[in-house]
């Protein structure tokens, strides 16, 4: 690596901009969205995806509510020109379907992408030629002028052949390919030449799409240089002013949102960001950003893990595991202090069912189809507050805070001794063996409870039968009530300090679940918990759990 890359690598130049405005604005609005998987994100796959694949694809652009999508190059090949073909046909059941493709400024190219187009209700034909300095010297070896012209010759060829079909309603789009790395006002002289051509109007605009085809510069460069255009360019108000970024410098998202502040009304994208090198902005994250904003985005991602599984299916790509919004673990926290912090965010706002305001959750994970079970995961990183959430969850009832305390470390021997995660089930069992089931000198075998006339406060006896090393006992207690009973029941010496009774399920058939904290008379504690249709039974379980895990000790 260059130890002075100032001799091989220089800055783009600034854009002459003053008083910038776009650092100013808020973003109100969604923008016009274009996806571009089908065209700009099939070319970068390394087995481009079949007719058959293209149209499941296409099924779930529409069911995400995009209208907008570039479907092919038609003039490529045979399988793009049929499948642009089936989406014409398509239009019949689904008017609301804008076919875009793309074409080169050739002739011939221009007049196999019109066939194409033959019969569609309504279709954007997409215009493009390369401008950069680089682009000029290197590829085409025309001056600024020789550029002009090939894009005001496409430009006418396009009108030409329009005027041929004009049962269809046309839209035109012009893309100055590299704008990115172009003198913004070449950029302006170009699209002006193509305006003059297609004569827009504020009822019948032309698109502009502006793509940074190569991301050269961070996104408040970009920004700079939409402005200039948005403020520069003269027949502004007959053009719908599109972006198309690019990821090369990992900032699509970014250089986006910030150019539509700068006056950017319709992105282009993909799925995920799929396209060559890093790829194209992906919609779904801006589309999720405007939404935690509080702003509509105008698209249904309520079943991203549906959306996910179509697109690695049919585009044999995986959507990482901390990808925004999508990603397997993206809101899956480890660490004890953001657990503690996500759990008693989450009590909040259920308490108060008002905005979402939850540390280190952007967004309600339900909003996207996805639970809260995978929020909280547990390793050796974790604490108290995630082992206590997912051992919640697991036995359907809330821990007192000295057992959270407890049971964490327990947990946390598990996991530092396995150098890895405790699943969540895992906890579930690991719990029930410490304290439902724990192994012990004792069994509970049955009881009968008896009302009896005695003195007030001892009013009722248990006849309880369990199993002591492996021998029947029957073991009988007097009290002012069935808890009272079975504890008098066993040896002096025995003290609750703690109990606490849930219902695991509302109704009268409902679980019961009681859980206790026992103390004997040399003063050790441990807890118990018991589970049963009949609550007494479950207190029972509880103690004798509980006692179990202090003879054991």
């Amino acid at each position: 690596m260059l130890i002075d890359p100032t001799v091989k690598y220089r800055p783009v130049p600034p854009v002459p901009l003053t008083e910038r405005h776009w650092p100013a604005r808020v973003i109100t609005a969604p923008p016009i969205w274009c996806a571009v998987d089908l065209r700009d994100g099939n070319q970068a796959l390394a087995a481009p995806m079949s007719p058959e694949q293209k149209s499941l694809f296409l099924d779930l652009l529409r069911r995400i509510g995009l209208c907008e999508i570039e479907v092919g190059f038609p003039a490529a090949s045979r399988d793009d020109h049929a499948f642009v073909r089936q989406v014409v046909a398509r239009q019949a059941e689904d008017p609301a379907l804008v076919p875009q493709v793309l074409t080169q400024a050739r002739q011939e190219i221009i007049e196999k992408t019109f066939e194409s187009l033959r019969g569609a209700r309504r279709a954007i034909l997409h215009l493009y030629n390369s401008i950069s300095p680089v682009q000029r010297r290197v590829v085409f070896n025309m001056d600024r002028a020789g550029i002009i012209a090939l894009a005001r010759q496409g430009a006418e060829w396009v009108r030409s052949q329009a005027e041929r079909m004009p049962e269809t309603g046309w839209r035109f789009e012009y893309s100055p390919e590299s704008f990115s790395s172009t003198e913004p006002e070449f950029v302006l002289e170009v699209c002006e030449a193509v305006c003059r051509v297609w004569r827009p109007t504020v009822d019948n605009k032309v698109i502009i799409n502006l793509p940074s085809s190569v991301e050269v510069a961070s996104p408040n460069h970009y920004a700079d240089q939409i402005e200039y255009f948005h403020r520069h360019f003269a027949w502004r108000e007959a053009v719908i002013l599109s972006v198309h970024p690019h990821n090369d410098r990992g900032c699509a998202v970014a250089a986006a949102e910030l150019a539509m502040l700068a006056g950017a009304e319709r992105v282009e994208g993909t799925l995920f960001g799929n396209g060559e090198r890093t790829g194209n902005v992906d919609l779904i994250t801006l589309a999720l950003n405007l939404h935690t904003q509080g702003i509509g985005c105008g698209l249904d991602l309520s079943d991203l893990a549906g959306i996910v599984a179509v697109y690695e299916e049919m585009t044999h790509q995986s959507v990482p595991i901390r990808h925004p919004y999508a990603g397997e673990r993206v809101f899956t926290a480890f660490s004890g202090s953001h657990q503690d912090a996500i759990r008693k965010g989450m009590e909040a706002w259920r308490a108060s069912g008002g905005l979402w305001e939850v540390p280190y959750l952007p967004i309600d994970p339900r909003d996207i189809g996805r639970g809260y079970e995978g929020v909280i995961r547990v390793n050796g990183q974790s604490g108290k507050a995630g082992v206590a959430e997912l051992a919640e969850r697991a036995m359907g009832f809330p821990l007192p805070p000295r057992l959270r305390a407890e049971f964490a470390r327990v947990v946390q021997d598990l996991a530092d001794s396995r150098h890895g995660e405790v699943m969540a089930g895992e906890i579930g069992a690991l719990f029930e063996a410490q304290y439902v089931t724990p192994e012990g000198p004792l069994v509970y075998l049955s009881h009968l409870c008896q009302q009896v006339e005695a003195h007030a406060e001892r009013s009722v006896r248990m006849r309880l039968v369990v199993r002591e090393l492996g021998e029947e006992r029957p073991l009988t207690g007097m009290g002012n009530g069935p808890i009272d009973a079975c504890l008098r029941a066993f040896p002096s010496g025995w003290r609750m300090w703690h109990y606490e009774e849930h219902a695991l399920d509302s109704g009268s058939a409902a679980q019961a679940v009681a859980l206790v904290e026992m103390e004997d008379g040399l003063g050790r504690r441990a807890f118990g918990v018991g589970r049963d249709w009949d609550i007494v039974t479950a207190a029972i379980k509880a103690v004798v759990a509980a006692m179990n895990r202090v003879l054991t000790r």
